[in-house]
């Protein structure tokens, strides 16, 4: 029997419910006129500060495995289109489009980590694209299909996530604190050119007049999103990537129940079928092969 180290386990569950919750702080900073954007470039620059200066001898491994460049521009993409796509969407909505994510991870999985493509995980895509149009479908709009730019942006995110938990399974010699800079360089760079872009054609505000009671906010999220980027990087590079999918699935219903509870969202008959689909998705892919570490 495959053995499944409990504390990576307990990481993932770290990282998921800290995501799971983040939607407060940005629409809490973005109520305050700090950009999502501008949001998650100080958020992310913070984190980064505080890893150098605790993780300062691992910057070399940054020159010695470029393959970190990938880490970093996945991690940025994720990290800046969800966290847009959760401060201007439906809370339960961008959330279960993000987490169509396994459905990505089993292809670049079987690209990058040579794991294999079984009945069961084709049955898992099949799923996760059922309940994807179940909650997607409204008969006036015609086709189920992603219409809002945080539609968009919470697929888009899923993909780079799927991208950015595959290349890091494959990164598993790599230092934690070497992955971890990387992932959250690249969160404040690519957060900060968005934001500069967008800022000078006149389509986002510059962050000059946010008040000083944004930034303690900030601050916390910093510690917050830096303790969860460690606990990511250290459950998925100790897990395979299948079971990493199932125990990511957590962020769902964290996400749904609080933001059901803070009246920030309203849960539909559909949203939950759909729902139900998606997080049911991963559990298809049980069998030993596809279980298995990929030793690539």
């Amino acid at each position: 029997m495959q053995h499944i180290p409990k504390s990576a386990v307990a990481a993932l569950l770290v990282n998921t419910t800290i995501w799971g919750l983040s939607w407060t702080g940005m629409r809490a900073l973005e109520s305050m006129g700090l950009h999502p954007l501008w949001a998650t470039a100080a958020i992310f620059a913070g984190c980064t500060a505080m890893l150098l200066a605790a993780k300062r001898r691992d910057i070399g491994q940054l020159r010695r495995h470029p393959e970190l460049i990938g880490v970093a521009l996945a991690s940025g993409l994720t990290n800046t289109a969800f966290n847009v796509a959760i401060a201007y969407g439906d809370v339960v909505r961008v959330i279960l489009l993000f987490y169509l994510m396994p459905i990505w991870a089993v292809v670049l999985a079987r690209i990058v980590l040579h794991e294999a493509v079984t009945a069961r995980s084709l049955g898992r895509v099949a799923l996760g694209l059922s309940g994807a149009v179940i909650v997607l479908y409204q008969p006036r709009l015609g086709l189920p299909l992603p219409r809002t730019l945080p539609d968009w942006l919470a697929v888009l995110g899923g993909m780079a996530f799927a991208v950015n938990n595959v290349v890091l399974r494959r990164l598993h010699g790599v230092s934690d604190g070497a992955r971890a800079i990387a992932m959250l360089s690249g969160g404040t760079l690519l957060a900060s050119l968005l934001g500069l872009a967008f800022a000078a054609a006149g389509q986002v505000s510059w962050p000059a007049a946010v008040p000083g009671a944004a930034w303690p906010l900030v601050g916390m999220w910093s510690v917050l999103f830096l303790v969860s980027n460690l606990c990511l990087q250290y459950g998925v590079t100790r897990l395979p990537a299948n079971i990493t999918a199932v125990v990511m699935l957590a962020e769902i219903l964290v996400a749904s129940l609080s933001a059901w509870l803070l009246g920030a969202a309203e849960l539909r008959l559909q949203d939950v079928v759909g729902g139900a689909f998606i997080i049911a998705a991963p559990w298809l892919i049980r069998d030993r092969r596809a279980a298995a570490p990929s030793a690539a």
